[in-house]
């Protein structure tokens, strides 16, 4: 989460102000409840920090069980004392979780949040008669403040969580998620073991630290264990989902889109190389580069050979790396990465025992990422090799049956299959655009074959398809429409521009000569012909109303008014009132 300056120098700001005055206002009017034992204070800090390295991320908030231990010390020593200590397991905790440099404005988020907490708390406990130091429990009124006390911490946690975590993201945040479940279990695990802890202190002092501070531990200890297999379960059966989504599509741009987006989801991952074995297999190629922040443009490396950098490293030696340190690597004299990053990721994609390319994952945070990330990563990146090979396999196939072998222009049933969706997509979002047809048959083009033979035949429908194809670019869709017929649908078109455009096809067939290498001539080499080709036109609405009448009226502007007047001609289709006439031009 990417927090906006203003709002980290905001907090800054408050904690500044807030923090050590509440200190040193609570330092002044603090009253111990009893006689203050320095060496009982050291103990429970010492327990304290130790349950703060065994937190729970849940959400990405931590959760560990100090207000337990916070709890006995308040009912004893009072405020100041529970304030400065947990302040100081906060601080511990913020040291295990490694916070990063844009990540600073945690520090003060939780050192204010669990100072507020505690204010609330205490004021909460005063105004209903709580005392500190050994409580009689002579009736129920006793209890009431204690259970009152309970209630405030863990209600105005939860709130004071909240608050900070909608100022902070800018996002409506839910109240009952899987952070306030586990928040809730591990209060009502946790405050019982805290307040045995405080009836335990009145009685045989220092001791009761550390009879109950080993169980407590332990408790912390498992609980995080525990949350930790939970996690991996959550993260294989996620890995399953992804796989199954994967292997589910069936173009290899999406495979990558999705693999990109499901595992920047699930890992902390501030960039990410895919790069893709050549056809050589001696070079990589990089087909898809990922940053998070999207602060860096593409690589202008694109291409790595074995050895080369950690991806070209990976490919040479078939087997994945594991960094949590940037000195862990940088010393190895990887490059080609961005600045400032620490942990890192890198898999080969394999495929029947070769690499078809490699995945690396990089994030700025020294540690991020665990060793059953990296399986569940490599998982994925197994699945991800399949689910392109599945793609290619899929894009080729639809290739064979859209377009044609000679040409590799579309072919007659993709070009019909795709003006007849067109029209049916404009139907149902209700638009009525222009949309212009060129249809293209070439002059005397049997004598060519005749002449010349049919490679020659075949070399000149190469060639007027490459012309074709240079001339629309991204304007439309060309197809060989059947022998020696071409057709051109241009979207967006008005007829005066489709006349053009029309014209512009006419001049480069008849103007530029094509040669001929296969021609069945004795005695030459390469030849040089000229060909001429008649064009008809048709446009939607203005001759027709569906996609069947487009074909058929440019073909008939073809024919009888292009060919039947001299061929080499364009034809436009003009519907009046009473006769079909075609306007040459």
């Amino acid at each position: 989460m990417v927090v906006p300056k203003w709002k980290q120098n905001s907090l800054l700001i408050v904690w500044v102000l807030v923090w050590p005055l509440s200190l040193w206002l609570l330092y002044q009017f603090w009253i111990p409840g009893d006689k203050i034992y320095w060496v009982d204070i050291l103990s429970f800090a010492l327990l304290m920090c130790i349950v703060a390295l065994f937190p729970l991320i849940v959400n990405n908030t931590p959760i560990f069980f100090v207000h337990g231990i916070g709890f006995a010390v308040f009912l004893y020593y009072g405020l100041f004392i529970e304030v400065v200590l947990t302040q100081l397991a906060v601080i511990i905790l913020l040291i295990k979780l490694r916070v990063r440099r844009t990540e600073w404005h945690r520090i003060p988020v939780n050192m204010l949040m669990f100072l507020f907490v505690s204010l609330l708390s205490a004021g909460v406990y005063h105004k209903f008669g709580g005392i500190h130091g050994r409580i009689p429990f002579d009736s129920y009124q006793d209890v009431v403040p204690i259970l009152v006390y309970v209630a405030t911490v863990f209600i105005s946690n939860q709130l004071l969580l909240k608050l900070f975590q909608k100022f902070l993201s800018g996002r409506k945040v839910k109240l009952f998620d899987k952070g306030f479940i586990w928040e809730t279990s591990t209060t009502l695990l946790v405050l019982p073991v805290g307040f045995i802890l405080y009836l335990l202190y009145t009685e045989i002092q220092v001791q009761a630290v550390y009879y109950v501070g080993i169980p407590f531990v332990s408790i912390s200890f498992i609980l995080m264990l525990y949350h930790s297999s939970q996690l991996i379960n959550h993260y294989l059966q996620k890995t399953s989902e992804i796989g199954h989504e994967l292997t589910g599509q069936l173009d290899v741009k999406e495979v990558i889109d999705l693999f990109i987006e499901r595992i920047t989801s699930l890992l902390h991952i501030d960039y990410v190389y895919v790069y893709e074995v050549v056809d050589d297999r001696n070079t990589m190629q990089l087909v898809r580069f990922y940053d998070q922040e999207k602060l860096l443009e593409f690589p202008s490396k694109t291409k790595l050979r074995k050895n080369e950098g950690v991806s070209g490293k990976v490919w040479a030696q078939q087997q994945g790396v594991y960094y949590t340190n940037g000195n862990q690597w940088n010393e190895k004299g990887f490059h080609q990465l961005p600045p400032v990053v620490n942990s890192l990721i890198s898999l080969p994609m394999e495929r029947n025992g070769a690499v078809v390319g490699v995945i690396t994952v990089i994030s700025r945070k020294k540690r991020a990422y665990e060793k059953y990330q990296y399986m569940i990563l490599d998982i994925l990146t197994n699945y991800l090799a399949v689910a392109i090979e599945n793609a290619k396999n899929y894009e080729e196939t639809r290739s064979k049956s859209e377009r044609c072998p000679l040409t590799h222009l579309y072919n007659y049933r993709f070009f019909e299959n795709y003006l007849q969706n067109y029209f049916t997509m404009m139907k149902k979002k209700r638009i009525r655009e222009h949309i212009s047809l060129i249809l293209i048959d070439l002059d005397h083009f049997k004598s060519i074959n005749d002449q010349y033979g049919h490679e020659s035949g075949n070399e000149v429908l190469r060639q007027i398809a490459k012309r074709l194809t240079d001339v629309i670019g991204d304007k439309g869709i060309v197809a060989r429409y059947g022998g020696e017929e071409f057709v051109v649908l241009l979207p967006e078109t008005i007829q005066s521009h489709c006349l053009y455009i029309a014209e512009a096809i006419r001049g480069v067939i008849a103007r530029d000569p094509f040669l001929l290498n296969k021609h069945i001539l004795p005695g030459q080499n390469q030849l040089e012909i000229h060909i001429t080709a008649s064009l008809g036109i048709a446009t939607y609405p203005d001759n027709c109303e569906d996609p069947v009448e487009l074909i058929r009226y440019a073909d008939r502007a073809m024919y009888v008014g292009a060919k039947q007047k001299g061929r080499n001609k364009v034809a436009i289709y003009e519907k009046l009132t009473n006769t079909d006439t075609m306007q040459e031009e």
